[in-house]
């Protein structure tokens, strides 16, 4: 059913896959010469970033975007960040969405208070403003921005719309800066992976199933790490584009960078139907076109899938669950051991299987990948009639945006779902993240929203309280409701879906015009910014210091670190516009103990720039006494203080800057880790003015030890491939030289971490 390709293949015609191996037989069949770098410029990916690249060289890009989005954790301090930086209006359009802290839950008047900031910047520098509950941010995105052949940045991890032709990224706060600054995201030409489908989706089988089939093939092995996955294939015409756009948001679950699909008169249609007719184009691949590597999907092959927790990709048939629940959900229930690693919060699974049958407690639909028209449409069509039960067992749709709901309503879809028993709420993205509908304590949800991560949910681990998502597709989702909470297949139903198409949707736009504010082009510089008692601007950074003396603040040794555990989501987003407040959450959930061993650091910073080394605690005298020795011609007093944080694969998952920018408020100067999990996490890491160091093998050191890391400024100026640091164990005289390095950087990149930050780097330049 999934079939990935060793080595790189060329596609022909747009119908015949050739393994690069075999290039050679095939060049005597077409009698012509299959040649690798020109194929490679056959793909719809390459046309699309020659089309965007400034740079003038393809192996490094310098690409400028057609429009961004950011939603209400991230557009506060974008827009202060690039406010201090000189910004005086939105060079293309910024939609600016409140669908994350819409809730107002938590916080007092914060979160609404961002609410109106957002709406006075969009009117002060010229944005779009979607007010709370009108639609989730890339639901708007797909019906009003996205258009074949167009790349749009995001300050979310999940943007993608690839199915409608446009290239979209999810990157850190500071990406999205530099477009409003009218600089450029900057990255080597990416490796392209085609990701090939044929057959169709079996009755009941939905874009969620089809997505984790992909997601567990190819996440634990990397195979799309940091590269474009170009859909193309019969398969693609078997589905609607609107069903085309909940498979693709889930590609930022393979750890690919960007997604782009083939496009055909439904995608044609969709733009059309939504008044932008103008923005399709026919993309294919060219005649000959070379690619990286290649997954093939046999459709009509994918059965309904689940993700268990704690991750998208741990994955299995629900069919294998069923059979075998006992063996699968004790690999969970050891799973969440580890993670919890404290208090005894009581969590297990198999006490779910009742009689053989899984009993889950709640079922979510929602956000950008479940609450789409034909997800809603689909689960609706199968409960009409039916009963969710009166038990534990509950069940909430939130449909992805307010036109998206109208139609459900004309069409009767809201009226069969409420009827059966499902709590139908408006566009938000909590469940996602863990700010709505958290499960009880040892409680089990299934799910089509996008991550099931550790606390993902809201839970709180070192509170003693744990629950856990698994991943399903809307229509499973819905057969579960239907059997009161057992879990189900939807093919189970098969009847249902047999002489069942998904009807047309009609689009109004109608709340749209009523209630978005339009200013891009607009802007009002005399307009004031309104700020709540929350917004605070970003503290002061120092530039980087020519040597520099790192303490070991947290030591994480999982074999991958997300930035939920970096800075929680959930009830912490309330503080996002408070770079300090935020800060107090950092590790929270993971390391506790990091946020006042990282501020202790930061005290003695503060009190070597105020010279008063009385003030340094013993261990530092010590270790800078032990840096004297390595280098006797450097003046001590000058050696810069910070922490670092150690982890083997840190940042997998959001794009939220923040996981980066709470360290370097508290006095953060570096990550040190064996890989990034993202580029987008190593790109905060940088635009927050902290070094990307990596090293190989078992980190010498613990926590409470020091590196200190001589030359450390000048080595951005070498090949950074051998950065010599010495490892001072507890401060004592106890060292041992390791080595580090850097994989390569961009020399913008270079001169924003020498500057300290972003924001000095803008301000440096005048």
């Amino acid at each position: 059913m999934v079939k990935l390709y060793d080595g790189g293949v060329f596609l022909i015609n747009g119908t015949e896959l050739i393994p690069e191996g075999e290039a050679a037989a095939a060049e005597k069949k077409y009698g012509r010469k299959l040649d690798r770098e020109e194929a490679a410029k056959g793909t719809i990916a390459w046309s699309i970033l020659k089309a965007h690249n400034r740079s003038g060289d393809m192996k490094n890009l310098r690409i400028g975007f057609d429009a961004m989005a950011s939603h209400d954790i991230t557009f506060v301090g974008i827009i202060q960040t690039a406010r201090a930086s000189g910004m005086e209006r939105f060079p293309i359009p910024y939609v600016l969405t409140n669908c994350h802290n819409s809730l107002c839950a938590v916080g007092g008047t914060i979160n609404e208070d961002d609410h109106v900031f957002g709406l006075s910047a969009a009117k002060k520098y010229g944005g779009i403003f979607v007010p709370p509950h009108i639609a989730v941010i890339h639901q708007y995105m797909r019906e009003a921005q996205a258009g074949c052949g167009k790349m749009i940045l995001g300050s979310d991890s999940h943007t993608r719309y690839g199915a409608l032709g446009t290239m979209a990224v999810g990157e850190g706060g500071g990406e999205l800066v530099k477009q409003l600054l009218q600089d450029t995201w900057d990255i080597a030409y990416p490796g392209v992976v085609n990701i090939r489908l044929t057959g169709a989706p079996q009755p009941g089988v939905g874009p969620q199933d089809i997505a984790l089939e992909i997601i567990g093939a190819v996440y634990e092995n990397g195979y799309v790490k940091n590269k474009v996955m170009e859909f193309t294939g019969p398969g693609i015409a078997s589905m609607t584009t609107d069903f085309r756009n909940a498979v693709d948001v889930m590609t930022t679950e393979t750890t690919c960078l960007s997604s782009i699909w083939e496009t055909d008169g439904d995608t044609e249609a969709f733009l059309a139907l939504h008044g932008r007719a103008g923005d399709y184009r026919k993309l294919a691949p060219a005649e000959i076109a070379y690619y990286d590597g290649c997954v093939e999907v046999d459709l009509s092959k994918v059965k309904p899938m689940i993700a268990l927790p704690f991750h998208p990709s741990n994955t299995y048939t629900i069919e294998e669950l069923i059979a075998d629940p006992e063996e699968i959900l004790h690999a969970v229930e050891l799973n969440a051991r580890e993670i919890t690693a404290g208090p005894d919060t009581g969590f297990s699974l198999r006490d779910k299987v009742v009689d053989g049958k899984l009993r889950v407690q709640q079922g979510i639909i929602a956000g950008c990948a479940g609450g789409n028209y034909c997800n809603v449409m689909d689960a609706a069509h199968l409960l009409k009639g039916g009963n969710c039960g009166s038990g534990e067992f509950s069940l909430s749709v939130y449909p992805s945006s307010q036109a998206v709901f109208l139609d459900l309503v004309k069409k009767g879809a809201i009226t069969d779902l409420m009827s059966a028993g499902a709590v139908v709420k408006t566009a938000f993205c909590g469940p996602c993240f863990g700010a709505g509908d958290t499960p009880a304590n040892n409680g089990l949800s299934v799910r089509h929203t996008t991550r099931n991560f550790p606390s993902r949910e809201g839970s709180k681990p070192g509170a003693g309280q744990l629950s856990a998502v698994a991943l399903m597709d809307a229509r499973s989702i819905a057969a579960t409701a239907a059997n009161g909470g057992v879990l189900t297949p939807a093919t189970d139903f098969a009847e249902v879906f047999a002489d069942y198409t998904t009807p047309e949707y009609s689009y109004d736009d109608s709340v749209y015009r009523a209630r978005v504010y339009q200013g891009f082009g607009k802007a009002e510089p005399e307009a004031q910014l309104v700020y709540g008692p929350n917004i605070k601007d970003w503290p002061e950074q120092e530039p980087l210091a020519e040597n520099i003396l790192l303490k070991v603040c947290s030591r994480i040794m999982d074999p991958v670190t997300t930035t939920d555990e970096l800075i929680p989501s959930g009830e912490t987003s309330s503080y996002r516009s408070n770079p300090l407040g935020l800060a107090e959450f950092t590790l929270s959930r993971r390391d506790p103990e990091y946020v006042g061993r990282s501020k202790a650091v930061r005290a003695m910073e503060e009190a070597r720039l105020a010279a008063k080394a009385d003030e340094m605690p013993a261990d530092l005298k010590a270790a800078l006494a032990e840096a004297a020795k390595i280098t006797p011609d450097v003046n001590t007093d000058e050696i810069e203080i910070g922490s670092m944080i150690y982890c083997v694969r840190p940042g997998d998952g959001s794009a939220r800057e923040q996981a980066a920018s709470c360290q370097r408020v508290l006095g953060g100067l570096a990550n040190i880790c064996e890989e990034y999990a993202t580029k987008r996490y190593r790109s905060n890491v940088m635009n927050w003015g902290m070094l990307p160091f990596q090293m190989k093998g078992e980190p010498g050191f613990e926590v409470g030890d020091y590196i200190y890391v001589p030359g450390a400024r000048a080595a951005l100026d070498g090949d950074m491939k051998d950065i010599p640091a010495f490892v001072i164990a507890g401060g004592a005289a106890d060292v041992k030289e390791i080595s580090l390095y850097i994989a390569d950087m961009t020399e913008t990149e270079k001169e924003i971490v020498r500057a300290g930050c972003l924001i000095n780097f803008n301000r440096n330049r005048g």
